[in-house]
C-alpha cells in the first residue's frame, strides 16, 4: 500500500488485494518509500527556508542509525516529493547531496538505493567519569565539595569578561596562558604561597595532570629517563611519566619527609614532591628537610617537582610557604583549581626555572595551542576581585568543621584509633587498632555495606617504573590503615558512614 498523502483529498482510492501476501504493509521493507516517508515527513513540515537542509539531515541520519538499510531502493524523486508534498527540486538536490556524500548510491536507470559504506552508528554515548554510584557513605579521598562551587560569583565574572574581553582575545593565546592571568597569578602565588613568581615563568596549564606530563616530556627530550616519587605517594605520578617514556623510582619516607640516603643512592637528577603536605601521610616536610633536599638539587644540578596539591588547606596554623620560594632555579612549582574551586575546570599553573620556559612553552603549544582564552580571562578576573580569596576562607571552614567532624567520629566509634599527618588538606591517615583487622577482611567487611574507603597500602608502588599500585593485603600483625577523605562530605553525613563502618566490622 502506498503512504497516504498529507492531504486526505488527494488520497487515490485503492482496494483491499485479493492476496494478503501481496500487500506491501505485510513487509514494511518491501515498500521503501513508505518508510522513507514516515521517517522524513518532519522534515517535510520545517518552515521552507530550511526545509531542504531538514530533508537532507533527516535522511542522513536514517541512513547512519539504520533505519534505512544498506541496499533499499529509494523511491524516485518525483513520487517521495508527492509523498511529502514537497518540491521535486528539493528531493532532487537531496538525494544527489547524499550521494556525493556516500549516503546514497544511484546509476543512470538503474534509480537511487542506500550504499554500504555507512554503518549503523550506536545511539547514546557513555559516561566514563569516575562515579562511586551505589555507595551509602564514600571516603574515597580526591573530591573537594562541588556544591561549595561560588556559582552567582563565577556567572557574575563571566558577564563581565564577556562584556570586555577583546575580540582579538578570542584568537590563539600565548601558550604559555594571558598575561592578565599569568600576571594574577603571579600575585596570588607570591602573597598566599611565598613563591618567586614571574608571569614570564608561569604556564597556564588543564591541572596538575598535565603539568606532569609536560616536565616528563621536557626531562625525556634533555634525557633524563627517571624521576624518584614519594613511596607512598600519587599512582597518577608513576602512570604520567610512563606516557613520556620515564620510569618512576620509589622513594621512602621518613617521619620529616622524603629520605635523603635513599634518594641520593638512586642516581635520579629530578624527584617529585609533595612538602607542605605530603599524600598520602600528611606529613608536612620538616625545615631541615627542606633545605637538605635542595642541597641535594643543587649537588646534582638537579630539580624538585613541587606538587603543592592542597597547600591553601591549614588549619592549625599558617600554611608552611612553598618549597620554590627558597631556590626557584630548582625548584618547578605547580597546583590547580581542583580542591578549591572544581576540577571539571581542568585549570592550573605551572612555575618553571627560567632554563626550563622556552622547552615547556613549545611542549605546551604542540599539545593543545594554549589553554581556553575565555576560561583564563574569567578566572584572571576572579582572582582580581578578591572572589578567589573568599572561595578560600570558605572552603578552609568547611573543611576544617568536617576534619574535626571525622575525628571525632573515629574517636568515638573505633576506640584507640590514631590520626597522623598535620591538621591540614582534604584527607587523614587513620590507624585502626589490630583488634578491627586484618586489613583484608575488614576492606571487604565496609565495603559489603556500602562504604568505600582507600587503605593507605593502595599508595604504596610496586617498584621503579611500574607505573601502577595495588593493595597490600595484610595479616592479622597489622593495624589497618586508610586514607579517608572527607571535604566532600558534610558532619552528619561523616558521623554516619563511620558508624555504618563500625557496624560493618564489629557485627
Amino acid at each position: 500500500m502506498a503512504p497516504s498523502h498529507p492531504d486526505p483529498a488527494h488520497r487515490p482510492p485503492a482496494d483491499p488485494p485479493a492476496d494478503p501476501s501481496a500487500d506491501p504493509s505485510a513487509d514494511p521493507s518491501a515498500d521503501p518509500s513508505a518508510a522513507a516517508w514516515e521517517l522524513l515527513l518532519p522534515a517535510a513540515s520545517a518552515p521552507a527556508r530550511a526545509r531542504g537542509r531538514s530533508l537532507q539531515a533527516a535522511l542522513r541520519e536514517a541512513v547512519r542509525a539504520g533505519r534505512l538499510a544498506a541496499g533499499t531502493r529509494m523511491p524516485s524523486s518525483r513520487d517521495l516529493a508527492a509523498d511529502l508534498g514537497v518540491s521535486r527540486g528539493l528531493v532532487t538536490e537531496a538525494y544527489e547531496q547524499l550521494t556525493a556524500e556516500g549516503y546514497l548510491r544511484s546509476g543512470r536507470g538503474a534509480g537511487t538505493w542506500v550504499g554500504d559504506a555507512v554503518r549503523a552508528a550506536r545511539p547514546g554515548a557513555r559516561d566514563l567519569a569516575p562515579r562511586t554510584e551505589g555507595t551509602r557513605a564514600n571516603f574515597v579521598p580526591g573530591t573537594p565539595d562541588l556544591s561549595l562551587f561560588p556559582r552567582a560569583a563565577w556567572a557574575a565574572a563571566q558577564r563581565e569578561v564577556l562584556a570586555d574581553l577583546p575580540h582579538q582575545d578570542l584568537g590563539y593565546p600565548d601558550p604559555r596562558g594571558l598575561p592578565r592571568l599569568r600576571t594574577a597569578l603571579a600575585e596570588l602565588l607570591a602573597r598566599r604561597r611565598g613563591v618567586v613568581a614571574d608571569p614570564e615563568r608561569i604556564v597556564v596549564v588543564s591541572g596538575v595532570t598535565q603539568a606532569t606530563a609536560l616536565l616528563g616530556f621536557v626531562l625525556h627530550a634533555r634525557g633524563a629517563r627517571s624521576v624518584g616519587v614519594e613511596d607512598p605517594g600519587s599512582p597518577q605520578h608513576s602512570e604520567l611519566y610512563a606516557s613520556a617514556g620515564v620510569t618512576t623510582v620509589p622513594l621512602p619516607l621518613d617521619d620529616e619527609g622524603l629520605a635523603l640516603g635513599p634518594l641520593r643512592a638512586s642516581g635520579v637528577r629530578a624527584v617529585v614532591a609533595t612538602p607542605a603536605h605530603q599524600y598520602p601521610t600528611g606529613v608536612a616536610y620538616s625545615a631541615r628537610r627542606r633545605a637538605e633536599l635542595l642541597d641535594w638539587a643543587r649537588s646534582v644540578d638537579g630539580l624538585v617537582l613541587e606538587d603543592d596539591y592542597d597547600g591553601d588547606f591549614r588549619y592549625d596554623r599558617a600554611p608552611v610557604g612553598a618549597l620554590q620560594g627558597l631556590d626557584p632555579e630548582h625548584v618547578a612549582y605547580t597546583g590547580s583549581v581542583s580542591k578549591s574551586l572544581a576540577p571539571g575546570l581542568r585549570l592550573g599553573w605551572l612555575l618553571v626555572p627560567e632554563s626550563l620556559v622556552e622547552e615547556v612553552a613549545v611542549r605546551k603549544r604542540t599539545l593543545d595551542l594554549g589553554h581556553p582564552a575565555l576560561d583564563q580571562a574569567l578566572f584572571a578576573r576572579f582572582v582580581e576581585r578578591g572572589d578567589y580569596d573568599r572561595q578560600l576562607r570558605r572552603c578552609q571552614r568547611a573543611y576544617r568543621e568536617r576534619r574535626d567532624a571525622l575525628v571525632g567520629a573515629l574517636e568515638d566509634h573505633f576506640p584507640g584509633a590514631e590520626v597522623s599527618g598535620i591538621a591540614a588538606g582534604l584527607h587523614v591517615i587513620a590507624t585502626l587498632p589490630e583488634r578491627y583487622g586484618p586489613e583484608e577482611r575488614f576492606l571487604a567487611d565496609v565495603a559489603a555495606a556500602g562504604v568505600a574507603v582507600r587503605a593507605l597500602a593502595d599508595c604504596l608502588h610496586l617498584g621503579a617504573g611500574s607505573g601502577a599500585c595495588e593493595p597490600h593485603t595484610g595479616d592479622d600483625k597489622r593495624d589497618v590503615r586508610l586514607v579517608l577523605g572527607y571535604a566532600h562530605l558534610s558532619p552528619g553525613r561523616i558521623r554516619d558512614g563511620v558508624r555504618m563502618m563500625a557496624e560493618a566490622v564489629t557485627g
